[in-house]
């Protein structure tokens, strides 16, 4: 079997190529960044906070003297994003070909106990974040002529909606609705537009404020997902890497959902019968049979 702790694709499917990861100081963004810097690219990672951005610039520079560009931005901010373009343009040349929209917020909570500023805060970020990143990105590659490659961190729960997280489950509705739309649009100009939908991948920040422990104790989510087991992060980043590849230039407008089964799993009226053991089937035959 495969090593999937390792990447797929190395050193060449993104080599000559500029990608920004927003949020890719920490976390999944961390960890996409790294596959690449591993596939051969050049990144520009942005966040509010750049303190956090150049101790993870400094320790991924260790990858083959990998080329890490470490820029604060906050992406509600628009000014703030063409900066940042301005910033890598003078640093390499150009503007990135590939976006990777990561940034997010996210946290559980009873609808009716969130103020409106608090959905305001998970929405700005989002889908205001990916707009932002999205338009300033794309009117660059138009207007040079050049293709680029647009890839947006999705859920699992956009299509079907989820309580507790309303917020995040609307804005990144929009960030679907965005993903497929561009991709129509876009195509005349060279620029694919697909969205990658995660299902659980813990880590240090995120999973905290979505999975509390008291939460874990109570609903086990470990049961929600039939390969009995969390995502790792070299799978997603293996996905993200080709995705934004030329090995998947024939695919755009696409959400690819990598969670395990999870979606399905619970989707499925019936599914949740995996709990009953062999020889409890024997009677329920039985008693099926007498109706």
């Amino acid at each position: 079997m495969l090593d999937n702790n390792e990447m797929m694709i190395k050193e060449v499917a993104l080599k000559g190529k500029i990608a920004w990861v927003t949020g890719g100081g920490t976390g999944l963004g961390k960890s996409m960044t790294e596959g690449f810097l591993r596939a051969g690219a050049k990144v520009v990672i942005s966040s509010r906070k750049i303190e956090v951005l150049e101790q993870t610039a400094e320790e991924l520079r260790q990858i083959n003297g990998a080329e890490v560009l470490p820029i604060a931005c906050d992406v509600r901010k628009y000014e703030e994003i063409e900066a940042l373009l301005a910033q890598v343009k003078i640093q390499w040349g150009k503007v990135p070909d590939i976006l990777l929209n990561n940034a997010a917020g996210n946290f559980i909570s009873p609808t009716e106990r969130l103020s409106h500023k608090a959905f305001d805060i998970i929405v700005d970020i989002v889908l205001k974040g990916t707009y932002n990143c999205t338009l300033a990105i794309g009117k660059e590659w138009i207007s040079a002529s050049t293709p680029g490659v647009l890839l947006s961190i999705a859920t699992t729960y956009a299509d079907t909606g989820s309580g507790y997280v309303v917020p995040s489950a609307c804005a990144k509705a929009g960030v679907v609705a965005l993903t497929k739309s561009l991709a129509s649009e876009w195509a005349k100009y060279g620029i694919r537009s697909n969205a990658i939908a995660p299902g659980p991948f813990p880590t240090e920040g995120a999973w905290s404020r979505l999975f509390p422990q008291a939460l874990i104790d109570k609903i086990d989510p470990l049961k929600r997902i039939p390969l009995k087991r969390y995502g790792k992060h070299e799978e997603l980043a293996n996905l993200a890497v080709y995705l934004v590849s030329d090995y998947a230039a024939y695919i755009t407008g696409q959400v690819i959902t990598i969670d395990g089964g999870e979606t399905h799993y619970n989707g499925g009226e019936f599914n949740h019968l995996d709990v009953i053991p062999n020889a409890m089937w024997e009677a329920i035959e039985k008693q099926i049979r007498g109706k």
